[in-house]
């Protein structure tokens, strides 16, 4: 039970002394929360109003609003907690306030302090809290001027491009005077898959398909990071793809799917790796099937490294129901993390307007096939001699990165965004969650993600994910649960 009192005053004062540091640096994702929960500081309904706040910086400042109400553990707990989610340096920021214990600091504390406000500089990415919060100008170097010859340019933020799914261009060290307003800030999250349930599984498994296999099936990752210089120079190396597909891995490795991944695949190369994918006869005894597709991209295409287009639509046709029997009948997950074109998503003031319909004439035209004949007996009667038939392509469902048109954003140290919203979801919302509703949590998440960049085209930059489904059931993963028959 938690104590009466509340927090020791000395640790109410470093959490005070610290707070606009903790509000800028600190990383409150799920696993955080976790560890206060688990040692009984944070209730479910604390817990819960911590993580619906859309920004790091506001589930901060609600965290060290609630943590001095919390007992007089609620401080070695946090302290705790920032250690295991590898934000050591903000722990010793607390630890050797001087302000925690009222002494002035000795000159070994002092050091300590200025070695952890080193590694923030440096090794941890740039978050901030604060709209107004100054810029300072960074100088970095530019190797794409005419001629090769490098130049020094002056950049107020390290925005991404929207040119096929540009990189962030610059790197800035992390100082009070240089903050940047990005929801890029927060690391992928690393925290282990929840579990299914067996009772949530004996609920749903009878109107889901059938994900009962282990392993739950095949998954593979194809990654394009680097690009032939000479067959692709207006592609850039893809900084950051290398955290997409090892986040990928470890998420379907964990969600029981045996992962393949290839890196750096010619046009004909990822049609090779994705034939031979689809002919593996292991297909065969599992529930399912995954492919992930990581590169630049148009619309309707993805960039081999050799600048020559994979089409979209084959990759599809490769798996429907005449091309991969195997995987009749069976759901197959596509993730594809490319730009689907050049223009930058800049947002609006307004709401979107009218949700798309299903179109008027296909219907029509449908029940006008159905009338064609010599009669219902005759019909009847051939459906009897003939085998149940599938259509060309079902039982698939494709999450994009980005709406037709428009470019997708990425990070160069904690990979895209799209990637990274995805590998949340599926951590913590696989359990009790089919995929159709995974992809809608993503997109609202995608939809309040913002850029950062004051002065250049990019500022304020959006980016909307999407996806499509010819699903016929819910596709529940049920995560490491294994029926026993």
């Amino acid at each position: 039970m938690l104590g009466e009192c509340g927090m020791l005053e000395r640790d109410r004062r470093g959490l005070r002394k610290c707070s606009v540091t903790l509000c800028k640096e600190m990383v409150v994702d799920e696993l955080f929360i976790q560890s206060l929960q688990t040692d009984d500081i944070l209730t479910d309904s604390m817990a819960e109003s911590i993580l619906v706040e859309p920004t790091s910086h506001k589930r901060s400042w609600r965290l060290l609003s609630l943590l001095p109400k919390r007992g007089p553990r609620a401080f070695s707990s946090f302290c705790s907690a920032l250690r295991d989610t590898e934000q050591q340096h903000l722990c010793a920021l607390l630890t050797e306030s001087p302000e925690r214990d009222g002494e002035r600091q000795c000159p070994q504390t002092a050091k300590a302090k200025d070695r952890a406000e080193e590694v923030i500089s440096t090794a941890y990415p740039i978050q901030a809290s604060d709209r107004n919060a100054p810029f300072t100008k960074t100088p970095v170097k530019d190797s794409e001027e005419e001629g090769g010859e490098e130049k020094e340019r002056y950049v107020d933020s390290p925005l991404p491009l929207p040119f096929q799914e540009r990189m962030v261009p610059a790197k800035r060290a992390r100082t009070q005077e240089s903050m940047e307003m990005c929801l890029d800030a927060d690391s992928p999250i690393t925290s282990s898959v929840l579990p299914c349930t067996p009772d949530f599984y004996l609920k749903h498994c009878q109107q889901s398909y059938s994900m009962v296999s282990s392993p739950r099936g095949l998954a593979l990752v194809i990654s394009n990071v680097s690009f032939d210089p000479c067959a692709a120079p207006d592609l850039d190396s893809r900084k950051g793809g290398e955290v997409d597909e090892e986040v990928l891995r470890k998420v379907f490795t964990e969600l029981d799917y045996i992962v393949t991944v290839r890196r750096d695949l010619t046009a004909p190369g990822m049609r090779e790796c994705i034939e031979q994918f689809g002919r593996r006869q292991q297909h065969q005894t599992v529930s399912s099937c995954v492919v992930c597709l990581l590169s630049h991209g148009v619309e309707g295409a993805i960039y081999g490294t050799d600048g020559q287009l994979l089409e979209l639509d084959w990759v599809f046709e490769a798996f429907d129901n005449a091309h991969c029997p195997l995987l009749q009948n069976k759901p197959k997950m596509f993730f594809i993390q490319a730009c689907r074109g050049e223009e930058m998503d800049c947002g609006v003031e307004q709401s979107d307007g009218p949700e798309r319909t299903q179109s008027p004439g296909c219907e029509q035209r449908d029940a006008g096939r159905e009338g064609e004949g010599d009669g219902d007996t005759r019909q009847m009667e051939e459906r009897d001699r003939l085998r149940v038939k599938l259509p060309q392509r079902s039982d698939m469902i494709c999450g994009f990165a980005s709406l037709k048109g428009t470019a997708a954003m990425r990070n160069t140290k904690r990979g895209s965004w799209f990637i990274q919203e995805v590998n949340s979801a599926l951590r913590f919302r696989a359990r009790d969650t089919h995929l159709s509703d995974i992809l809608v949590q993503v997109n609202g998440r995608i939809k309040d993600r913002e850029g950062y960049a004051p002065g250049t085209p990019h500022h304020r930059c959006k980016e909307m994910s999407e996806f499509t489904s010819s699903l016929c059931k819910d596709l529940y993963l049920f995560p490491k649960y294994h029926p026993q028959y």
